[in-house]
């Protein structure tokens, strides 16, 4: 269906009520998400469980009736699937075996080899696309390198990416290896979404903003323009999303720069400073602050119009900055819903 809300405002269009999807809707504001995982047993098992999986992605279609769902999964199934250790400690999130030096990164497995991990992810693609409401746009996605390279290095999380930094600073040739298998596993990743049924892909790049001069450029937008690259090689028709997370001015050209369809953006820039500086080259999403859908109240119904009204001249996916979290009330997406759609 190319009369689908997203994938008309991702050709570019502007429409008058803008389509909307939340990242990380499916997840643990939503009582029912929380029934299903303790069901699975672990998050990774729910990642790797096709039914349940595509079952908690179904789960905010059905009670809110989005435009778009997104593939339930992590960005870190790939790093696992190309060999690195992976498990989550409850409360503190994941933990990966690192990688420092060049050894680390020539022990990953062969790109080739990550499809035997990866499949339940297919599996799920799949049975999105069979049972996703026939309005509804599948999207698929992927970490982008830098962010995914921060995990592997650091084996955690970090509150600045130090570590990766480090390996970058002192072991340019290891640290660019890294980056280039990470980049070539993520291009088989997402061309195996977009063949098992979805419709959109999305390149998070939740650490982009601390990437700083040219190693924004390197690290950041060539990794993006080679994916997006090979990937539009292979689905010439395929729509893709970018999100350099704060990535400030590198916003501008972002699009143009890497051929993305349309970038994200988060709340660290104003919504009048986004539709002057990225939604002149095409599609922009974002980009409501997430503590919103915890605080609620007449300032989540005012900015939401606000971010309507500002991206309003042009083609827009409304969305939040950055993802719901967990003490989110359910009913503020409601009400976010009701501000972009009813006015």
């Amino acid at each position: 269906m190319t009369d689908k809300t997203i994938l008309r405002a991702l050709r570019g269009e502007t429409l008058p009520t803008p389509p909307i999807w939340m990242m990380r809707q499916a997840g643990r504001y939503l009582p029912e998400y929380r029934a299903t995982r303790a069901q699975a047993g672990d998050f990774l098992k729910l990642c790797y469980n096709p039914d349940l999986a595509a079952e908690v992605t179904l789960q905010p279609i059905r009670r809110y009736g989005f435009d778009a769902a997104i593939l339930f999964a992590d960005i870190l199934l790939l790093p696992q699937a190309l060999g690195a250790d992976l498990w989550f400690v409850t409360g503190e999130g994941p933990r990966l075996s690192t990688i420092t030096d060049m050894a680390g990164v020539m022990a990953l497995r062969p790109t080739a080899d990550i499809h035997e991990t990866l499949s339940p992810i297919y599996e799920t693609v799949k049975i999105l696309a069979r049972e996703l409401p026939p309005e509804t746009t599948l999207i698929g996605f992927a970490g982008a390198p830098w962010t995914v390279a921060t995990y592997m290095i650091a084996g955690r999380g970090t509150p600045d990416q130090a570590p990766a930094h480090k390996l970058k600073d002192t072991d340019r040739a290891a640290f660019v290896a890294l980056i280039d298998r990470i980049t070539d596993g993520t291009i088989e990743y997402l061309d195996a979404q977009v063949q098992a049924g979805a419709e959109v892909v999305k390149l998070f790049d939740s650490w982009a903003g601390s990437l700083k001069g040219a190693d924004f450029h390197d690290f950041a937008l060539l990794p993006a323009k080679r994916i997006i690259a090979e990937l539009k090689r292979r689905h010439p028709t395929l729509p893709i999303i970018a999100f350099p997370r704060e990535g400030g001015d590198g916003y501008i050209g972002f699009a143009k720069a890497t051929g993305a369809d349309c970038v994200a953006l988060d709340n660290s820039v104003t919504p009048e400073w986004g539709a002057a500086n990225v939604q002149v080259d095409g599609c922009v999403q974002g980009n409501l602050a997430s503590h919103h859908m915890v605080t609620g109240g007449q300032a989540l119904i005012d900015e939401t119009r606000h971010i309507v009204k500002a991206f309003s001249g042009g083609p827009h996916i409304f969305n939040l900055g950055h993802g719901i979290t967990p003490d989110a009330d359910p009913d503020n997406v409601s009400r976010m819903i009701e501000a972009v759609r009813g006015g």
